[in-house]
């Protein structure tokens, strides 16, 4: 008789949150993968009704502490939709800055401290320091950059609290600006530097026939807005995102899981889905740096998302220098709104990939109901169907390094469930 094998990771390390994997094999057979978020349901979009629209930059912020931007870009542009409001080019240049220092951030922190330490063997961020102290040493100086970006231009570096409807409470002045310009030019070839680095990682050979969503802007990479388009020919405009993708309850997992509605076929958001559908929107230097490492799209391996992200960070320091070279200050720095009752949603990319908000407010500017939609829960399906794809070539008697080996997966994804200083805990049941 095959022999039943079941494998648990109580809790991942190197991931932003607390979540579980549970295996459960029938000889060499997958039967069972279940990918389990157990952080305690937030909430968050029941205690927004009732809450003036004014408020919600602020509170959605605090569901991410590495992208509260994301969380903010998105629910500032729904809302203006709902109001009938559209910023001015100023203000649109000054969000995407924004962004530019949350990807810097997140992207350097993805790279040095989380999934490096994976091509080196190492059990930590700390660990692999002792190895490259010079790259750690690098990413987080990009890192602090990318905060400093966020502090100057947001209020503070952690859920930043300028952000408005209708654009921000303050436009920063020009000796404000002037000080980053010299960090962020030693940032730019830093993120040549850790790109090349990376690209010489030696990645596992494991290609899968994703169906790839993001934004698509036909005249810049896509940050704040552009159509839902797909590696499948899909192409929407963001109002008939929930006609497209449905949320599904699960019994594993707090965190719910975005399917196609019609196909019920999980697809994959992030870096690599963005790099595969606008590559040829990229900066310059990105785009000299990916023919000299030898990257092309399509790219299907999980596992080079990592330069992926390599090629954004290149991008996001190029565009931010250009937008802080040339910035004047500008007044006022915010619509004023005229509060009406209405609906509108938004999506934007996060660095983890596309998030989407839908927000109802009536004529006394107060949200009546708020619908949230996180990367993480558009790919944790396709997490799930990646491991089940990994695991017959990675299992061995050997449960902790098996283990491992799902983990290494897990985290290309750099899977957003709040942040984790866990270690691993392995339970292994064996049966006839």
């Amino acid at each position: 008789m095959s022999k039943t094998r079941t494998i648990k990771v109580e809790a991942l390390s190197r991931v932003e949150g607390e979540g579980g994997l549970h295996v459960r094999l029938q000889g060499d057979t997958v039967e069972e993968v279940r990918l389990s978020i157990y952080e305690p349901p937030r909430f968050f979009e029941a205690f927004l009704r009732g809450r003036t629209l004014a408020e919600v930059p602020d509170i959605v912020a605090r569901i991410c502490g590495i992208c509260p931007v994301a969380y903010q870009m998105s629910s500032v542009h729904a809302l203006e939709r709902a109001l009938g409001v559209a910023v001015g080019p100023d203000v649109r240049r000054l969000r995407r800055l924004l962004y530019c220092g949350e990807w810097i951030e997140s992207h350097a922190l993805h790279v040095h401290l989380l999934q490096a330490p994976d091509f080196f063997g190492c059990e930590s961020g700390l660990e692999l320091a002792g190895l490259c102290p010079d790259e750690f040493q690098r990413g987080l100086r990009m890192k602090k950059h990318g905060n400093e970006l966020l502090e100057m231009l947001g209020g503070r570096a952690i859920h930043p609290v300028n952000v408005a409807v209708g654009g921000f409470y303050r436009a920063p002045r020009r000796d404000e600006v002037e000080p980053l310009i010299p960090p962020f030019e030693w940032g730019l070839e830093a993120a040549v530097d850790m790109t090349r680095w990376v690209a010489g990682f030696d990645f596992p050979d494991f290609e899968r026939p994703y169906e790839m969503v993001s934004l698509s802007h036909p005249d810049e990479y896509p940050m704040n807005e552009g159509r839902i388009a797909s590696t499948s020919g899909l192409s929407i405009d963001v109002t008939e995102y929930e006609q497209t993708f449905e949320e599904r309850q699960v019994a594993h997992s707090t965190a719910l899981h975005s399917v196609r509605k019609v196909e019920g076929t999980c697809y994959h958001v992030g870096p690599l889905a963005r790099v595969n559908l606008n590559f040829d929107r990229l900066s310059p230097r990105a785009r000299r740096v990916a023919a000299e490492i030898g990257f092309s799209v399509p790219c299907r391996n999980p596992f080079r998302a990592i330069i992926a992200r390599g090629l954004e960070t290149i991008h996001a320091y190029e565009e931010a220098l250009d937008i802080l070279r040339n910035y004047r200050p500008f007044k006022p720095s915010r619509v004023e709104l005229q509060h009406k009752a209405g609906e509108g949603c938004a999506a934007t990319e996060a660095p983890r990939g596309l998030i989407y908000h839908r927000y109802q407010v009536d004529a006394d500017g107060k949200v009546t109901f708020a619908k949230i939609v996180p990367p993480t829960s558009q790919n944790q399906g396709q997490i799930e169907d990646d491991l089940r794809a990994w695991l017959p070539g990675v299992l061995s008697e050997n449960e902790g390094q098996t283990a491992l080996d799902c983990e290494r997966l897990i985290r290309c994804y750099d899977p957003c469930i709040s942040c984790s200083t866990h270690f691993l805990k392995l339970t292994v049941e064996r049966g006839s």
